[in-house]
C-alpha cells in the first residue's frame, strides 16, 4: 500500500535545546509550540520488495538523509521489514531553521503507520517521531502543543486548538541555504561547553508555567514577553558555547528591530527565532498585513512566508 501523509512545521515559543539522553533523543526540558498551516511536508511511503530503501526529496535522491528515515521505520516495523520507497515534498526551505525535520518525521511516522497497518495512537506516533527529531513529536498535534519531558519518554498534548485562538505567523526568510551546524550537534556542543546551559534547563519549568497560563487565558502580551525572553536565553546559551554557535545574520537583527518598532507603535506582535537565521513574527490576525509589510521592507529579507495555525499530521485522502 502507498500512503501519503502531510505534516506542518511547528514553531516553539518555549524552546527545546538540549537532550537528557542522546541515544534515545529525549529532550532535557519541556517545550510549547504552535503548529503552522500553510507550510508543509508531504511524505509518501510505499512498502515494496525492492531490496533497499530509497528517498527522494523534492525530486532529488537524498542518500544523506535516508539512514535517519530508515532507522525510524525500523523502530516502527522491525528490522525484517519490506523495503520502503519514500518520496518527500516540502514547500519551504529545508534545514534552514524552519523546522523542516519536525514536519518530515511527523509525516513519515503517520505514513508508515498507514502503510504498515499499525493503527498506533497519536501519542505513540509522537514518541516515534520524537526519537528521530525531538521537535517532530509536536507536529503530530495542531494549534498550541506542549511537550512534557520525562525520564523515560515524552508526553505531548494540544492545550488550545487553532480555532480557539487563531494567531498568525509572518516568517521573514533571511537565508535559504542549510545552516552551518545541525540542531542535534549544536545541542551537544552547548550542553558540553556553555556556562549558561545548566541555568537554561533549571529555568524552563517556570517559563513553561507562564506561557501555558498565557495560552489558557489568551493573554497575547504575556505570551509575547515570555516567548521573546525564552528565545533570547536559548541563543545566549548558544553564543556562549565554545566555539560560539551563532545562527543569526545581519538581517535577523534588522527583523528584530522591525518588530521592536512595531511594538512601540502598539502593534500586537512578538518575535521568536529557532536554530537558524529566520525570524518568526507572531501576531494577532488584525495586525498581519502591517507586520508583513514592515518585514518585507526590512533590509536583507529574501522573502516572506505567511501562515495561520494548523492541524496535526494526517493521511491525505488520495492515498491508496
Amino acid at each position: 500500500m502507498r500512503i501519503t501523509a502531510q505534516a506542518q512545521p511547528n514553531i516553539a515559543l518555549i524552546k527545546y535545546w538540549g537532550k537528557s539522553d542522546v541515544d534515545r533523543n529525549l529532550p532535557s526540558t519541556g517545550s510549547l509550540s504552535i503548529t503552522l498551516d500553510s507550510l508543509y511536508t508531504r511524505m509518501t511511503v510505499e512498502l515494496t520488495d525492492a531490496g533497499q530503501d530509497s528517498l527522494q526529496v523534492n525530486g532529488v535522491a537524498d542518500d544523506a538523509m535516508l539512514p535517519r528515515l530508515s532507522t525510524c521505520i525500523d523502530r516502527m516495523l522491525g528490522s525484517h521489514r519490506p523495503a520502503a520507497e519514500i518520496v518527500s515534498d516540502c514547500n519551504f526551505p529545508i534545514a534552514a531553521g524552519l523546522a523542516s525535520s519536525a514536519s518530515a518525521f511527523a509525516a513519515l511516522v503517520v505514513a508508515v503507520d498507514g502503510a504498515g497497518g499499525l493503527q498506533l495512537d497519536q501519542q505513540k506516533l509522537a514518541r516515534y517521531a520524537g526519537q528521530a527529531s525531538g521537535s517532530a513529536a509536536r507536529s503530530l498535534f495542531g494549534g498550541f502543543a506542549e511537550l512534557s519531558a520525562g525520564d523515560d519518554q515524552i508526553e505531548v498534548a494540544e492545550i488550545k486548538s487553532k480555532d480557539a485562538w487563531p494567531l498568525e505567523v509572518i516568517v521573514a526568510v533571511t537565508e535559504e541555504s542549510a545552516k552551518p551546524m545541525s540542531s542535534s550537534a549544536g545541542m551537544q556542543l552547548s550542553a558540553a561547553t556553555s556556562p549558561f546551559y545548566a541555568g537554561w534547563v533549571d529555568q524552563q519549568p517556570a517559563d513553561l508555567d507562564v506561557a501555558r497560563a498565557a495560552v489558557e487565558t489568551q493573554d497575547f502580551a504575556a505570551l509575547g514577553q515570555i516567548a521573546e525572553h525564552n528565545c533570547l536565553k536559548m541563543h545566549s546559551v548558544m553564543w556562549a558555547s565554545r566555539p560560539p554557535l551563532v545562527y543569526w545574520n545581519s538581517a535577523t537583527l534588522a527583523c528584530m528591530e522591525t518588530v521592536r518598532r512595531l511594538q512601540q507603535d502598539g502593534v500586537p506582535v512578538f518575535f521568536t527565532i529557532d536554530a537558524g537565521p529566520q525570524v518568526k513574527a507572531v501576531c494577532e490576525p488584525s495586525a498581519s498585513d502591517q507586520v508583513e509589510a514592515a518585514l518585507t521592507d526590512t533590509t536583507g529579507v529574501i522573502r516572506i512566508l505567511r501562515s495561520g495555525l494548523g492541524s496535526g499530521a494526517k493521511i491525505l485522502d488520495d492515498s491508496c
